[in-house]
């Protein structure tokens, strides 16, 4: 009796790449500045022991031992980039590094909320680009592939973009192309410029300098000012950073998303695909109110919340822009509104007040819970949305896709019992929108509170399914 040998294990067809060969070099810098940072920070307030040291020829084996970590901060760097390489199948994207403790992650492709092409100052440099995907799950769901050649990076988005949207490449391999865009609306330097100035944080500088100047004059003493200068220092800081972010923003629409591209000194090109915006707001500021100009912010799942700088920038739809320019930004997002006249709801949204075209407003009796701009304050339940508005001084309009909707709270403190008014809270996904409808007569609040889980519940069902190209091709 003969047995049959066994068959070899299948060859793995998962094809395994790697980061581009300069990739130590452009990540082994940052322990170069890690290391003069601490260097001028022990030394800096001390100018006579620095001066002691490089006198007495100390600096030597100070300088030796900064060399010597460089030179472990570069080989750390190389021994990672041989141990890390990704894949991409049609479900996901694969990801393994790790010098000490081994990581495999991944990136599904039918939760990709966006993907984003980062090229850091460095990197633009050598002309390297970083691929971030960003997929809902929370913070640290994404996945970071640094460093590609930019025109393989740019591939890749393409792919994975098609990939998400259920386009598969063809049977010779060759990938799906790039989807064609259409452009929409960009920002002028010169606005964005004038409107940085025109923020509020102008009147903290411009307050910040007069303390500095008055204390200066009664104390006859530059020396007391040196404490204000670091609050001065956080206020340039903020000028240049809205600056930098906002610089040549650009927005575009394809098949596969929302594109958008903007930075001075890093330079990002974003692309979300359709349905992934899971609210939006609409503000102008009392000093943007002579032009008419209005900022654009978004909560995308997957994106940690604009307490991180990094996702703060790729929050933004609109930095700066007329009223037609956001108006444009939120057509993108929710082309249909669910409504006859959806120009003027939105209209009535940014400026108006009272209960034209149908907002439910605040009680009369609530007026001393915001004494300002409780005329203002609204709700409008649209077939497709929950529109908000709110804010005198600052004025807000918040959307909320129905499908989009996480949950809703019901809550009323001991004042709004009092005044028999109640607020509901929309929770969304994590970002700088945060939907909250406040100060309801208590029954219209209960009422709305189980008519809009009603309604999310349905729009849920009916949403169409994450792979939207292939419900094209399907069709």
């Amino acid at each position: 009796m003969s047995i049959a040998p066994e068959a070899p294990p299948a060859a793995d067809p998962t094809v395994w790449r790697r980061m581009h060969p300069i990739t130590p070099a452009i990540k082994g810098w940052k322990v170069l500045v890690g290391v003069l940072v601490v260097a001028s920070y022990q030394f800096g307030d001390d100018l006579r022991r620095a001066a002691e040291l490089i006198e007495g020829g100390e600096w030597r084996i100070v300088g030796l031992i900064v060399a010597g970590i460089v030179v472990v901060g570069f080989g750390y760097s190389a021994l990672a980039w041989r141990v890390t390489r990704f894949a991409v199948t049609d479900d996901a994207v694969h990801l393994q590094q790790g010098v000490l403790f081994r990581q495999q992650r991944q990136a599904r492709l039918d939760r990709l909320q966006a993907v984003d092409v980062v090229q850091p100052l460095l990197a633009r440099l050598t002309g390297l680009s970083e691929l971030r995907l960003e997929v809902a799950g929370g913070s640290g769901s994404g996945v970071s592939l640094a460093f590609l050649r930019e025109a393989e990076a740019e591939s890749l988005r393409a792919e994975l973009l098609a990939r998400a949207a259920g386009v598969h490449q063809e049977e010779d391999g060759t990938p799906a192309p790039a989807a064609p865009e259409q452009p929409l609306f960009e920002v002028p330097m010169g606005r964005l410029v004038v409107a940085t100035l025109r923020s509020s944080a102008t009147v903290g500088l411009l307050v910040m300098v007069v303390a500095i100047i008055v204390t200066s004059v009664v104390a006859r003493d530059i020396g007391p000012a040196f404490v204000l200068l670091p609050g001065l220092l956080g206020f340039a800081g903020y000028f240049w950073s809205q600056f930098n972010r906002g610089a040549n923003f650009r927005a575009a629409i394809s098949p596969d998303g929302i594109r958008l591209r903007h930075g001075l000194t890093e330079a990002r090109a974003q692309t979300v695909p359709p349905g992934r915006v899971q609210a939006l707001s609409i503000t102008q500021g009392p000093l943007w109110r002579g032009r008419d100009w209005w900022r654009v912010d978004m909560n995308v799942a997957g994106y940690s919340g604009s307490s991180d700088s990094d996702h703060a920038t790729a929050n933004v739809l609109l930095p700066v822009g007329t009223r037609d320019e956001a108006v444009l930004a939120l057509w993108l997002v929710l082309p249909d509104l669910g409504t006859p006249d959806p120009r003027a709801v939105v209209e009535a949204g940014l400026s108006g007040s009272g209960d034209a075209l149908g907002f439910t407003t605040v009680p009369e009796r609530a007026r001393w819970l915001d004494l300002l701009a409780w005329r203002r304050r609204g709700v409008l339940v649209t077939d497709r949305a929950l529109l908000v508005r709110s804010g005198r001084l600052v004025r807000r309009l918040v959307v909320v896709p129905h499908e989009r909707t996480q949950s809703l709270t019901l809550r009323q403190g001991p004042l709004q019992r009092r005044l028999r008014v109640a607020s509901i809270v929309v929770h969304s996904t994590p970002g700088p929108v945060t939907p909250s409808v406040d100060h309801l007569d208590q029954a219209v609040a209960a009422r709305l509170l189980e008519e809009q889980s009603d309604r999310a519940r349905t729009a849920r069902k009916t949403a169409p399914p994450e792979q939207w190209m292939r419900r094209t091709e399907d069709a």
